[in-house]
């Protein structure tokens, strides 16, 4: 809708004046330091999941559709589990574990797994992007797209990290490590490391329910309209159905819902810093619909219009048939404020009672944030939730509404959706305080409170504890992480945020707190030479190689088992659902299996079972197979010769025509002789430096039987 001034600037000035004071309050960022454009959201929860908000010593039963960001914990207790998705990245931890989000901005995500198993998936890294997990003893750099699976045992001296898909560096110790597919690395101690690198074993019940998670996402049809960098697109499907608008293009359409059922009706407001006011939502797909894209009222009912797959962005470029473009901007809430635009202003809702309302934006609604940015920031989070609103629109509401560059400029914005069915919600203030269910507390408003509200304050809605808690009851005592995670060391190769609280703490602790991973003139006690490191990577000739993303389960250690259990104990998983086909010849993923061992005996020439401190051969599986196989064929190759022995072989090798001549009934028949020179063919290991001329005469004749055979 088109932008017109209104002639009573001196009555919008009260709203702009409460936005200046707005940018006072605990959390929201000022100057041009623009809030990351990406948050943590729970989107499955199994169990008994708490969490603890970041600047409270709280800790809450945790709810589908609350974002998590740089300072939050999370704990899942014995038989719970969780998901959360951190843009197209899927974070899944097992019960009993203890994580912490020690950082969540634009190019960095650091998060400490205190205690338990995580698994990681990640699908894309953009430019210059870091992944870090830290733990008690090591840092965990993660360098490409991959799925990982990190172990830390409850007092924090073993950590245990499957790599099944990608490639990371461990820094421990002050020692680096490299470690790549197809391989579980060991890291014990804490000032001197002991490392060891060991096959991947058989998944366990959490690896197959990644699995299928993985599966879910992978097949989901919403991905053909939304990026996937669009947290909660994947839940999208089970919930509704596309459909294609003449004027907007592909339309989603929640299912299941009332008949005078409104966005941003069924849920509460909370204050989630550096953000502010956020929308929460109650429904099971309520997060992307109501954090990207526009709302529009089409075909008799409410539709989500997503933002483009891929887009051109300030400061970025279109991945040419990559689908990733820049990666969308996530929003607290995408809506209009009844009297204060983008902050949550106090008016009158009837009966001289203060409240706040609020409208669905619109395709062609520009959103406008509670809180300073950047013009780069306001574009962005526009261009990459709606197809309809051009930049130089974006420019004028961004130029006329924020102060910037002394200029005072008010506008009156028309919403498209103020006039739809349902469009308006409002509550009163104290309900909107206190993070209330809104459904229940939401009043009627006329459409005179929307097009001329009345401003009872002048300045919006300040937070409080419950603001930040919401309607979520405290959690269990028994369903806390344990108070002795408080004392384990956090070991950290990037610095974390200063507003990062690692699981145990209720405060940011100073950078002197955190435990370096590198340090000068440091001797670890590995079970692998330092030269030998950068080479572990490979799995022995036998094995099966690493497993593709997406082809099946990441294998690692049963979850929560103690430390040694995890080590010495191969799941046998008796169902294995989604496990990938192992390559020919290598049916069994187990590192303890016979291949293995006679793998080890071709080489060696003694039977012997793998073992951590044994490093795995060189860095090219194919070519490892290859040259295991290779001294197999010599040793077959004499048994071959056995019909046409050579008169020179018998008569140096008298001694072995005794043995032969114990067994009577094979020396009657007139076959025997011929094979008499066996024993002697057997022999040629022990002669072989006594006689070089007959062996080296051998091989030619072998090689021209061989053929012959084949």
């Amino acid at each position: 809708m088109p932008l017109t001034k209104s002639s009573r600037t001196s009555y919008f000035l009260l709203p702009l004046l409460a936005c200046v004071l707005f940018l006072a309050l605990p959390g929201i960022t000022t100057g041009q330091d623009d809030p990351p454009s990406r948050v943590a959201r729970i989107n499955f929860i199994q169990g008994s999941v708490s969490f603890q908000p970041a600047g409270t010593e709280d800790w809450l039963e945790a709810g589908p559709n609350r974002p998590l960001t740089t300072g939050d914990q999370l704990w899942a207790d014995e038989g719970s589990r969780a998901e959360l998705h951190l843009g197209s990245s899927a974070i899944r931890v097992s019960e009993q574990t203890g994580i912490s989000f020690l950082n969540v901005a634009d190019q960095a995500v650091q998060i400490q797994v205190a205690q338990g198993t995580a698994d990681i998936r990640i699908l894309h890294m953009w430019d210059n992007e870091v992944y870090e997990i830290d733990t008690a003893n090591v840092a965990f750099t993660i360098t490409r797209p991959g799925e990982y699976r990190v172990d830390v045992d409850p007092d924090g001296t073993e950590t245990l990290i499957t790599v099944r898909n990608g490639a990371g560096a461990v820094t421990a110790g002050g020692q680096d490590y490299d470690l790549s597919s197809g391989q579980q690395y060991a890291f014990e101690g804490t000032d001197q490391i002991n490392y060891s690198a060991d096959y991947i074993p058989d998944p366990d019940d959490f690896d197959g329910w990644c699995t299928d998670r993985d599966h879910r996402e992978d097949n989901a049809t919403s991905a053909r309209y939304v990026s996937r960098e669009v947290i909660g697109y994947e839940d999208l499907d089970t919930y509704g159905t596309w459909r294609t608008d003449p004027t907007y293009g592909p339309v989603w359409v929640p299912t299941g819902v009332a008949l005078d059922w409104a966005p941003y009706h069924t849920g509460h407001w909370a204050f989630v810093g550096p953000w502010g006011w956020t929308w929460v939502d109650d429904a099971p797909w309520g997060f992307a619909p109501f954090h990207y894209g526009r709302w529009a009222y089409v075909g008799g009912g409410w539709g989500w219009i997503p933002g483009p797959v891929a887009v051109v962005g300030v400061g970025g470029v279109a991945v040419v048939g990559g689908g990733w473009g820049v990666r969308p901007v996530y929003a607290p809430a995408l809506v209009g404020f009844v009297g204060g635009g983008g902050f949550s202003a106090s008016i009158e809702i009837g009966g001289g009672v203060a409240g706040v309302a609020w409208v669905p934006l619109g395709p062609r609604d520009v959103w406008v944030p509670g809180y300073h940015t950047s013009a780069v920031y306001m574009t962005n989070v526009n261009v990459t939730s709606t197809t309809i609103v051009n930049r130089t629109q974006i420019t004028n509401v961004y130029n006329t509404t924020i102060i910037n560059n002394n200029t005072t400029t008010v506008t009156k914005i028309t919403y498209s959706n103020q006039a739809a069915p349902g469009a308006v919600t409002a509550v009163p203030q104290k309900a909107f305080q206190g993070g209330q269910p809104v459904a229940a507390a939401s009043v009627k408003v006329s459409a005179e409170v929307v097009s001329s509200p009345k401003v009872m304050s002048a300045k919006p809605v300040a937070p409080t504890a419950e603001s930040v808690r919401g309607p979520a009851r405290p959690a269990a005592a028994s369903a806390r992480p344990p108070a002795s995670l408080a004392s384990h060391s956090v070991v950290t190769k990037m610095a974390p945020s200063p507003k990062a609280i690692p699981v145990g703490h209720s405060a940011p602790l100073t950078p002197a707190a955190y435990k370096p991973a590198t340090k000068p003139n440091a001797h670890p006690n590995t079970s692998v030479k330092p030269a030998t490191r950068p080479t572990i990577a490979a799995k022995p000739a036998g094995a099966p190689g690493g497993k593709p993303a997406n082809a099946g389960p990441p294998a690692g250690k049963p979850a929560n088992a103690p430390p040694p259990a995890r080590i010495a104990s191969n799941p046998a998983a008796t169902e294995q659902p989604n496990k990938a086909n192992p390559p020919a010849g290598n049916a069994n993923n187990n590192a303890n299996t016979k291949p293995n061992a006679n793998t080890a005996k071709d080489a060696n020439g003694e039977a012997q079972p793998p073992k951590k401190s044994t490093p795995p051969p060189s860095h090219d599986n194919t070519n490892s197979r290859d040259e295991a196989a290779k001294p197999a064929a010599p040793a077959k190759q004499p048994e071959a010769v056995k019909p046409p022995p050579p008169p020179p072989a018998p008569k140096p090798e008298a001694k072995p025509a005794p043995k032969p001549e114990a067994k009577p009934a094979p020396a009657a028949k007139p076959a025997e002789p011929p094979k008499k020179p066996a024993p002697a063919a057997q022999e040629p290991p022990k002669n072989q430096n006594k006689e070089p001329k007959k062996d080296e005469k051998k091989p030619p004749k072998d090689e021209e039987k061989h053929p012959e055979k084949n």
